[in-house]
């Protein structure tokens, strides 16, 4: 893009090694000038707004040309962001939807029981925590190593690892809870591009292959 190092040390501070496809088709236009842009869309303007970044977004607004079209943006839009958006915008035209048509028809809802178990905890809480858990009131248990070994909740069919264990004999014991003396069971893990190198080594470890999760998983289980 042939720019000046100071120009990107934004995108740097962020984490960006180089500009996203994104960026470099908007980077040039923003910096020849503010007439240049035609238009300024803000999307999840709700969220922008409320998070602390109100003076940074009027200093931008403050830079356009009276030309450029405005577009803010988001499925919600509270009456005090409402309120905030005309001192940023000239003559805005609102496109609202109404409350009683903002619906979550067709979107089926569950929730599931939960428990967490960690090291901080008395033995009398654990004890409560895992009679639920046996007792299948609480159909989910999220814990750390504490539990990988020595457990024994025969209904545990599906273990998810969030992260791959550092210690490979963990991970047997980990997923280990969902197949014990010949039942069967699933385990999912969880796994970034970083940690592929990891579970290469589980699989060697254990001569075993784990492979990308199919879109039926649920026949599995």
């Amino acid at each position: 893009m042939n720019l000046s190092e100071s120009l990107l040390r934004g995108i740097y501070a962020y984490g960006f090694e180089k500009p996203s496809a994104i960026q470099q088709r908007a980077i040039l236009p923003c910096i020849k000038a503010p007439k240049f842009i035609k238009m300024f869309v803000l999307d999840e303007a709700d969220e922008m707004l409320s998070r602390g970044f109100k003076d940074q977004i009027y200093d931008i607004f403050q830079k356009l040309s009276g030309n450029t079209q405005v577009v803010l943006l988001s499925a919600t839009m509270p009456m005090d962001v409402l309120e905030v958006t005309k001192k940023f915008m000239r003559d805005p035209i609102r496109i609202l939807v109404k409350k009683e048509e903002l619906t979550l028809e067709g979107i089926r809802q569950f929730y599931i029981n939960v428990e967490r178990e960690h090291g901080d905890m008395d033995q009398k809480e654990r004890d409560v925590i895992m009679r639920e858990f046996r007792s299948g009131s609480s159909r989910v248990l999220i814990t750390t190593d504490l539990l990988a070994r020595g457990i024994d909740v025969q209904q545990v069919s599906l273990v998810i690892n969030y992260d791959l264990p550092t210690n490979r004999e963990n991970y047997i014991h980990r997923i280990g809870r969902g197949g014990r003396f010949g039942r069967k069971g699933v385990a999912i893990n969880m796994v970034t591009e970083e940690d592929k190198r990891t579970l290469r080594d589980i699989e060697t470890f254990y001569n075993t292959s784990i492979e990308e999760m199919p879109l039926n998983v649920a026949d599995l289980i």
